[in-house]
């Protein structure tokens, strides 16, 4: 049997979070072809970080987004990643997980969640 090494790693840092100190992710899986690897993700901020963002970088491409997830699906998922390949979860706001199902030796690569602030502003524009 050929081994998909599924790695998850590394914390990524977005608007809010200054260092990822307050992200923690599972940090590495290996699993077997035709398995799933599921990923956990959560934060310690307040309810107002309640986006989760996954992203996957593959060997030698760059990092591309698979969905944005909040506590009110549907999630909103990028490009030809599916549902059905990367179910992911958020019941609250400081949790969430990612699953990559019926591993491929191509879905050996790098997982990441994001955690921004939700702002909640208006723009005001004058036009004189």
């Amino acid at each position: 049997m050929i081994t998909a090494g599924l790695i998850c790693a590394a914390l990524l840092s977005v608007v809010g979070l200054s260092d990822g100190s307050d992200v923690a992710q599972t940090p590495l899986l290996w699993r077997d072809e035709g398995q799933s690897a599921t990923m956990n993700c959560s934060h310690t901020k307040d309810v107002s970080y309640f986006q989760m963002y996954w992203y996957r970088q593959l060997p030698g491409e760059t990092m591309r987004q698979i969905v944005l997830t909040t506590t009110t699906p549907p999630h909103k998922y990028e490009g030809d990643f599916t549902e059905d390949k990367f179910p992911a979860t958020k019941k609250d706001a400081q949790t969430g997980s990612l699953t990559v199902k019926t591993l491929q030796p191509g879905d050996s690569g790098v997982y990441f969640c994001a955690v921004p602030q939700t702002l909640n502003k208006l723009s005001k524009v004058h036009v004189t």
